[in-house]
């Protein structure tokens, strides 16, 4: 097995992303036809939760650990807690499977992943981790330019799913922008997901605005915040956007908000579902 120490697997951030990312999977599944996912940013499939480090950090003590044990949950997050276990010994959790590995184990015979990791120390171990899957390709390649290459999937449904590392923040959200007019252009009904951070509201209202006039049919924002978003400093929540979401995708995702508000924040405390643009009926 492949493992890297980080300090931050199953923070808030992955539970959100995770479970929505899961959600998108289950909805494609709905019919027996394949589809292939392009994950843009994959990293290394696989990350180990036991090390001095991560312990300090106590990261994912604020994420999955705080909805271990919890009855009542909603059905999309016991779902996301089940794929998580699917990777671990019965009742621990010594590794926490990234977006790459978690759509892996969703997937059926018919489906395909394209992963994508310009890292070389992280596309190492990812490719190590596939080695023996067919149905799983990993190139050591820019993530926006393969959208550009590889869309329309030949299979005409699937998902591209855009997770950066928001180094230069602003730069990026050029750079995702850019990616989905491309996308469009060769795929106007494919359904696109972007995970982003929330520090300060100001600098999404632009990145949104932007989003809304895409020549796109319909797209959410799913948010939560951990405390409220008003320092620069540190990730105060994160959010994902869905372009062209799967029918009722929403029904599912929208319960889930408020719970994870209330079990993985601090005070101030808050999530959001917000339609930015949506199909009339």
């Amino acid at each position: 097995m492949n493992y890297q120490h980080s300090f931050h697997a199953g923070n808030h951030a992955d539970v959100l992303k995770h479970i929505v990312l899961l959600q998108l999977i289950e909805s494609l599944k709905r019919k027996d036809s394949g589809f292939c996912v392009l994950d843009t940013h994959a990293g290394r499939g696989r990350y180990f939760m036991q090390s001095e480090q991560a312990e300090k950090t106590g990261e994912a003590r604020g994420g999955i650990y705080q909805l271990i044990g919890v009855h009542g949950l909603p059905a999309a997050v016991k779902h996301y807690l089940h794929a998580v276990a699917a990777d671990n010994p019965v009742g621990g959790l010594l590794v926490y499977p990234g977006s790459p590995l978690l759509i892996a184990q969703a997937m059926r015979a018919q489906d395909r992943l394209m992963c994508c990791e310009f890292q070389h120390e992280e596309a190492q171990p990812l490719k190590a981790l596939f080695a023996g899957d067919a149905r799983v390709s990993v190139v050591g390649r820019d993530g926006y330019a393969a959208i550009k290459a590889k869309l329309p999937f030949k299979e005409k449904r699937g998902l591209v799913f855009i997770d950066p590392p928001y180094e230069a923040q602003e730069a990026e959200y050029d750079a995702i922008l850019k990616a989905l007019q491309e996308g469009l252009q060769r795929w106007s009904n494919g359904m696109y997901a972007v995970w982003y951070p929330i520090k300060q509201r100001k600098s999404l209202q632009s990145f949104f605005r932007k989003i809304t006039a895409l020549p796109i049919k319909s797209a959410f924002v799913a948010e939560v915040l951990i405390r409220p978003d008003d320092s620069p400093l540190r990730l105060n929540g994160s959010g994902m956007l869905v372009i062209n979401p799967p029918w009722h995708c929403d029904e599912a995702i929208q319960p889930v908000l408020p719970v994870l508000a209330r079990l993985l924040g601090e005070n101030g405390a808050s999530s959001a579902f917000q339609w930015l643009k949506k199909e009339s009926n």
